[in-house]
């Protein structure tokens, strides 16, 4: 491998092109017109468009992305994650151009890809899985059926697909009727496949994945686990590493049982074999991930590990070394994914132009973000603009860590997410490390008709200055109404900016 055409945009092909500097290979980025000056395309040894803004022209358009690989004279594409990451369609048209596809095999990505294959090739390697149905079910009446047997509540999930999507939880038979169509529309439009089985929901359980590690001579490792629990709507929202509810045993069996998954379809590459765990320690197989995860950094932080270079290592042919690695965690690693939208209204997504932009830096403090002061901010893509990364000694420090470096964060010209993670590092049940899948939803929410620390409140209040100073200078523009209510100063002054 000397050059990797890298098929995605924003931070994470920012993040693959620099593992590929230091690994001394050169990258190719591609852009679409609305990406024209995004970092990723400058930060390339070459950057070619592939299309117009919409994704279906551009960054799904297979055609275009081995075209561009192609007079680019790359001899390898890296997907990153989301798009075609995880398709083994696209990995298959990698393959048949002789090009290295830096990830698992077609055939593996399509075992773990189909989540009813992938229950079914976990059980036959001994892996425990959710108690559910082992087909897809045909019929609404199937469904009503499967449900009964399992007994309520249950979730009706899509085969081919993830995040959620074509996903609903049903309480009663009734509910399983409604849901079942919507279910399957809502997978058929998303993934092109509207098959749906049945599976049984645990109730208060967490989200804890694996990391693991396999190169092409047989050798598997793993990297510990990430507390993905944290989540609204299945998207994950906060993630840490190590799981306040895991010890050493436990991760170690965890460990064991994702390393057999993984093997069992041959698995090369980085990828995260995802559980959830009850309360009293037993844990269950979800899925498995074929690619790299949006929170590989806090296993980065914690292992000592560069898992980007790693999947740029193993694809070229290397080796897996364990004698000189440590596998224990080591501290305590946060992550809070900063996206644009409004967590005061609903989460509803946000557009604009990056009018300024200041990252935290200091001691333990990353950002891996695919924006700057300039850009415009669509929606065509994914809402995620960055994450703040923290380690600390301990979970303690690390929290302290990520309030400080969210007060330093200031974006400028979009609604985003972070007063929504300031409130969530102070709230106590976060901090107790007592928490589930459904912390959002009982506790999260709730969180956001509290008011802020006075100095996020300040910082907040700064940007929203800088922004209105910038609207004022678009001719005909209108300033923001000014509410009044109660509270302190900077409430006041935040509420009057528009950001409460």
């Amino acid at each position: 491998m000397k050059r990797v055409l890298v098929a995605n945009r924003g931070e994470i092909a920012l993040r693959i092109i620099r593992a590929c500097h230091e690994e001394n290979l050169e990258a190719v980025a591609v852009y679409s017109a609305a990406d024209r000056e995004s970092p990723h395309v400058r930060s390339a040894d070459r950057a070619i468009e592939i299309g117009p803004a919409p994704a279906a022209e551009s960054y799904l358009a297979v055609d275009r992305l081995l075209d561009a690989a192609a007079r680019s004279g790359a001899d390898a594409v890296h997907p990153g994650y989301g798009f075609l990451a995880e398709r083994a369609h696209f990995a298959e048209a990698v393959e048949a151009r002789g090009l290295v596809f830096v990830g698992p095999t077609s055939d593996a990505i399509r075992a773990m890809g189909d989540k009813v294959e992938a229950r079914r090739r976990m059980r036959e390697a001994g892996v425990s899985v959710v108690p559910g149905t082992v087909a897809p079910v045909a019929t609404e009446a199937d469904a009503v059926a499967a449900a009964d047997g399992l007994g309520y509540p249950v979730l009706l999930k899509a085969a081919a697909g993830g995040g959620g999507k074509g996903m609903r939880r049903a309480q009663s038979a009734d509910e399983v009727r409604r849901g079942f169509a919507g279910a399957s529309s809502e997978a058929k439009s998303a993934f092109g496949d509207g098959s749906v089985y049945i599976e049984r929901c645990l109730e208060g359980p967490r989200h804890v994945e694996i990391q693991v590690l396999a190169d092409r001579f047989g050798h598997t490792v793993h990297f510990g686990e990430r507390e993905c629990s944290v989540q609204r709507r299945h998207q994950k929202l906060i993630e840490e590493s190590p799981s306040p509810a895991v010890d050493d045993a436990l991760r170690e069996s965890m460990g064991e049982m994702a390393i057999r998954a993984a093997e069992s379809v041959g698995y090369v590459g980085a990828g995260t074999v995802e559980f959830l765990l009850e309360p009293g320690g037993t844990f269950y197989f979800l899925e498995m991930n074929t690619r790299i995860q949006v929170e590989h950094p806090v296993t980065e932080l914690v292992y000592g590990v560069d898992l980007v270079r790693e999947q740029l290592r193993v694809a070229g042919g290397h080796r897996i070394d364990a004698s000189d690695r440590v596998f224990r965690p080591r501290g305590h690693a946060i992550e809070c994914r900063i996206t644009s939208e409004d967590p005061f209204n609903g989460f509803v997504p946000s557009a604009g132009d990056i009018g300024f932009l200041r990252v935290p830096t200091g001691p333990g403090v990353r950002w891996d973000g695919g924006i700057e002061t300039g850009n415009t901010v669509t929606l065509f893509y994914d809402s995620l603009l960055g994450k703040v990364i923290v380690w600390g000694a301990t979970r303690g420090e690390a929290i302290g860590r990520m309030e400080r470096a969210l007060d330093e964060l200031m974006i400028v010209g979009v609604t985003t997410s972070q007063a929504f993670h300031t409130l969530v590092m102070g709230d106590p049940t976060f901090r107790s490390g007592e928490y589930d899948i459904e912390y959002v939803d009982r506790v999260g929410m709730g969180l956001l008709g509290k008011d802020l620390p006075g100095e996020s409140l300040e910082a907040l209040a700064v940007a929203a200055v800088l922004a209105e100073e910038a609207r004022r200078r678009v001719p005909g523009a209108a300033p923001r109404a000014m509410p009044t209510g109660g509270g302190s100063a900077w409430t006041n002054f935040a509420r009057r900016a528009g950001l409460r």
